[in-house]
């Protein structure tokens, strides 16, 4: 970005951008360090490789991560082969030749050695304040992986073993509770499809198009089925007092993250959740338990959940007064601005792909609101002049990423692709310069404005404002 692009913007705004945009750069060539040319594809994903590209490239990469995995007590990488994945020899006649054994992987299932998405790292000074990315632009369905959800930590990821770990629930309630997690997993359990975005997801793309993928733009939000009890059961069993109205959410990791939750919303739909996608939650993901709360913002959903105080006044953390507040135009901040507004993107074709001829293309991408289901989704080839409806993958679930789908003819000519959705309430997603218009460039949370995505003749797909 240049002096006169970051003009009127916090320093600490356009470090943060700066980083960000170095983490995605450094991404992108390890992708292109790992990737041959594909006859079939030409480019069309941005993570399809070769064998010999996934050696190449992930060789790099395992060299990075090794001292960080060394200072965290875990064991390295393996040099030259995708995480998640074992390797294995690939005869050239797979039908003439018995495979590996049943259970080859200790019991444990791992993806193939020949799929390469992964999350990258925010370059923060230290590696144990950051977030990671969800590489969208690959994703099928609306189901994250677990090993691909997005991550925030500020104290680096709680190592807890769940058999000490107890969350307590007192302040003004008559009975105050202690449970370990034998004792709230014999309470009736739920399983819900949410998705939690965090409310810094495009933070880059306010005052100019700044990264280049949709893993960069929008991969701090991702989908899992959650299991756990409804928060309003312990609060019914402790017996909340007359006048309660708020409630202090604290997790048990370094940084004992805290955040003010209203009490209405604990009885409303809040899910202590101890289950992600069919398991037992991954440690990044709070281990053995976190806060789930539906369509807000993911600061509030507190991971390694161990105490919850009610109160008849919100207490006033660093996470909602310095931190997670809108600043106005008139320099006034909005407050408890927890709701994730409608949203919605093109995840193919994005950013770094490249179509490879003129043609027909499903156009594909996903949708979501904090308040409820997608009612429609439109889609636009010409910048936003024209609209026309896109097919809903259904169920469409209340606060769940939604898939959609919009059949484009592309002539071969430069094109602006976009999205927008309606959700139930009747809102309709807005452009990025109404939101400016509205809330000015003073705070970097809850852009949900439209994503434009330029094809150009040559087929390759650029972010661009439009």
């Amino acid at each position: 970005m240049t002096t006169r692009q970051t003009d009127g913007l916090d320093p600490a705004i356009v470090a943060e951008i700066e980083a960000r945009r170095a983490a995605e750069d450094a991404h992108l060539r390890r992708l292109k360090a790992a990737r041959e040319d594909c006859d079939c594809k030409d480019g069309m994903f941005a993570g399809v490789t070769s064998r010999r590209g996934v050696l190449a490239g992930f060789t790099a990469a395992a060299a990075g991560l090794a001292a960080s995995a060394a200072r965290a007590g875990e064991g390295a990488p393996v040099e030259g082969i995708p995480p998640g994945a074992k390797d294995f020899p690939v005869p050239d006649t797979p039908w003439k030749s018995l495979g590996p054994p049943v259970n080859r992987n200790g019991g444990y299932g791992s993806r193939s050695q020949f799929e390469t998405e992964v999350r990258w790292r925010y370059p923060t000074a230290t590696d144990t304040t950051s977030w990671s990315m969800t590489p969208l632009g690959e994703g099928m369905g609306i189901v994250t992986p677990s090993g691909l959800h997005f991550e925030r930590h500020h104290a680096g990821v709680a190592v807890i073993d769940p058999s000490h770990h107890r969350l307590l629930v007192h302040g003004m309630v008559d009975r105050p509770l202690v449970f370990d997690m034998a004792s709230l997993r014999r309470y009736p359990a739920v399983s819900r499809m949410h998705f939690i975005e965090c409310s810094g997801n495009g933070l880059t793309e306010w005052k100019e198009p700044t990264l280049k993928t949709v893993q960069g733009t929008h991969g701090l939000t991702s989908t899992s089925e959650w299991t756990g009890v409804p928060l309003s059961t312990l609060l019914a069993e402790a017996g909340v007092q007359d006048g309660a109205a708020w409630i202090l959410a604290e997790g048990a990791d370094g940084a004992m993250m805290t955040r003010s939750i209203p009490i209405d919303k604990a009885w409303d739909d809040a899910l202590l959740a101890y289950g992600q996608n069919g398991e037992m939650l991954r440690p990044e993901q709070g281990y053995p338990l976190r806060l789930l709360l539906p369509g807000w913002e993911g600061n509030t959903h507190i991971k390694w959940l161990r105490r919850l105080e009610i109160s008849d006044k919100p207490f006033m953390t660093r996470e909602e007064t310095s931190k997670y507040t809108d600043t106005m135009p008139d320099g006034r901040s909005r407050q408890f601005s927890m709701v994730m507004e409608a949203k919605s993107v093109i995840t193919f074709p994005s950013g770094e792909m490249k179509l490879p001829k003129p043609g027909f293309y499903e156009v594909t991408g996903i949708a979501w609101s904090g308040r409820g289901r997608i009612q429609a989704v439109e889609v636009s080839a010409d910048g936003g002049r024209t609209w026309a409806p896109a097919m809903l993958d259904g169920p469409a679930l209340p606060i769940c990423h939604t898939r959609f789908r919009f059949p484009w003819r592309w002539d071969g000519q430069p094109a602006i692709l976009q999205s927008r959705c309606i959700d139930e309430t009747g809102y309709v997603q807005p452009t990025i310069a109404e939101l400016v218009k509205e809330r000015g460039l003073n705070s970097v949370y809850h852009l949900n404005g439209i994503q434009s995505w330029k094809v150009d003749s040559d087929g390759s797909v650029t972010n661009v404002h439009a």
